[in-house]
């Protein structure tokens, strides 16, 4: 008989005790759960549509043209002809990373990327983190690649009509304009395209990428006849410090890959075409950005490139003498700059549908037409965010958010890799990575180093999204998690949960 004197806390519990914070942060979603739950939405299902080659047109299409027709203007000041050396480096940093990429896409399916496999090995705070940070990566980037649309298509309405649109609408604020519509225009066509599904987006693609290889190939058989050695004598005028600093600022354009491991719930045979996808697409990309990048330094010395960002336009017209090469260039470079919008657009609205089918962020994410098989009003949302965003922030400042947003979850995807590994070694792998754990350890290390390279304001504006997004997820996600549900599944460190 207990004591009716005794204080409350002493009497025996009519259950077992609430697992206490630590665990609850800690708590992860099964592999087989997340794969389980792939393409289901509120109301519907996403649509399997997507091969080999589409998938490779994704990730091609979200990486080619960011770096080398819009951020090239800003790394070459950083590192001068270095700026090779700067792509060789940002594109290894990226290959360690897509070594992960591609064992945990082949492994975990799902549309979240780095999100989902953060939450499968690593609990579900530092998934968040990594889905903040990849919110910070995709929003952002979409607004930093539409920043540079516009100077092109005013190259390319410059050498057909003679007419361009004025500095205070095609510039972004601080370089001269007050509003950048043609940043917006091109997040909302791109809105257009997502809506209609991802097969249609994805036969899209395709037709821009292949125009936008095909305008980087003009631009090397062209540029090569400007070239001059002595452009290249003083190689390293700013240092290490330089070119590692450059590096960092293009690592943004590397993004494609894990736009690639987005569209996992919606690939026919995810767990065979996501790796090779990401592998081949990544290959591609670095071998045309490094020859791009030597053809144009060769041709304009590295001092004349941090006034424009259509520089390679520029080359043309100087190399030949003529503005019609320079304008098809600048056609290509329009094509190119909007695949890479609508790519990784694409990717953003499937990372916050993953999101809101875990509960950590509103439902309107993650619910589905039933026509289209697309996620409409994510979508619409995003697109609107971004389109507002690319035309009111400058360029430089958003490539530099977008670079600490994509180091930070490729680290946390190489340190994925490695807990799995040792969590759940009996699962299929349909690719895996050579040297684990070497290699991944290598990716987190040059991810961490070029984050370091980074400016202080850079960090500074990291730190105040962490802290907002921190404030998000114990307000809302936290308690709005499905795995805080009764009898919901979750793997949690038995340590942290008391006994029954």
């Amino acid at each position: 008989m207990l004591d009716q004197g005794a204080p409350p806390q002493s009497r025996t519990p009519s259950g077992p005790p609430s697992p206490g914070l630590g665990a609850r942060l800690m708590r992860r979603k099964p592999v087989e759960r997340l794969v389980a739950e792939g393409g289901q939405g509120e109301g519907g299902t996403l649509r399997r549509s997507l091969g080999l080659w589409q998938l490779t047109m994704i990730s091609i299409g979200a990486t080619l043209g960011t770096g080398i027709f819009v951020v090239l203007g800003e790394a070459v000041p950083k590192a001068g002809p270095a700026v090779t050396l700067s792509f060789v480096i940002a594109g290894l940093t990226a290959l360690f990373s897509a070594l992960s990429y591609a064992e945990l896409a082949g492994t975990i399916p799902v549309s979240g990327s780095s999100y989902s496999y953060a939450y499968a090995t690593m609990g579900e705070l530092i998934a968040w983190i990594c889905g903040w940070c990849l919110v910070l990566e995709y929003g952002v980037s979409v607004a930093a690649v539409a920043v540079g649309w516009g100077e092109y298509l005013n190259e390319l309405l410059d050498g057909t009509i003679g007419v361009t649109i004025p500095d205070a609408l095609s510039a972004p604020p601080g370089d001269g304009g007050v509003f950048n519509l043609p940043a917006l225009i091109v997040v909302l066509l791109a809105m257009a395209f997502l809506l209609g599904g991802a097969k249609e987006s994805a036969r899209a693609n395709t037709i821009m990428v292949v125009v936008k290889i095909a305008a980087l190939l003009m631009f090397c058989a062209i540029g090569v006849q400007g070239f001059r050695s002595g452009n290249y004598e003083h190689f390293m005028p700013l240092g290490m410090a330089g070119v590692s600093a450059a590096g960092a600022t293009l690592f943004f354009s590397y993004i494609g890959f894990d736009a690639a491991s987005t569209a996992g719930e919606e690939a026919k045979n995810a767990q065979r075409d996501l790796p090779r996808a990401i592998m081949l697409s990544l290959v591609i990309v670095t071998a045309l950005y490094v020859v791009v990048a030597a053809v144009a330094v060769g041709a304009m010395p590295w001092q004349g490139f941090g006034d424009s960002e259509a520089a390679l336009s520029g080359i043309m017209k100087d190399v030949t003498g003529q503005t019609v090469w320079g304008t098809l260039l600048a056609a290509g470079a329009v094509i190119a700059i909007a695949s890479v919008v609508l790519t990784v657009l694409y990717g953003q609205t499937r990372i916050l549908f993953a999101m809101s089918r875990d509960g950590l962020v509103p439902k309107v994410f993650s619910r589905v037409h039933p026509k289209t098989g697309a996620p409409r009003a994510n979508t619409v949302i995003v697109s609107l965010f971004c389109g507002v965003l690319a035309a009111a922030i400058p360029l430089g400042q958003l490539a530099d958010a977008t670079s600490i947003g994509t180091l930070f979850a490729f680290a946390l995807v190489n340190i994925a890799v490695v807990v799995l590994r040792r969590t759940r070694p009996e699962m299929d792998r349909t690719f895996r990575v050579p040297l684990s754990p070497l290699l991944p350890v290598l990716g987190f290390a040059f991810c961490v180093w070029m984050m370091c390279s980074l400016s202080a304001v850079t960090w500074v504006v990291f730190g105040v999204w962490m802290a907002v997004g921190l404030v998000f997820y114990f307000s809302y996600g936290h308690r709005r998690s499905k795995l805080a549900s009764p009898g919901s599944p979750a793997i949690a460190d038995t340590a942290a949960i008391p006994e029954k």
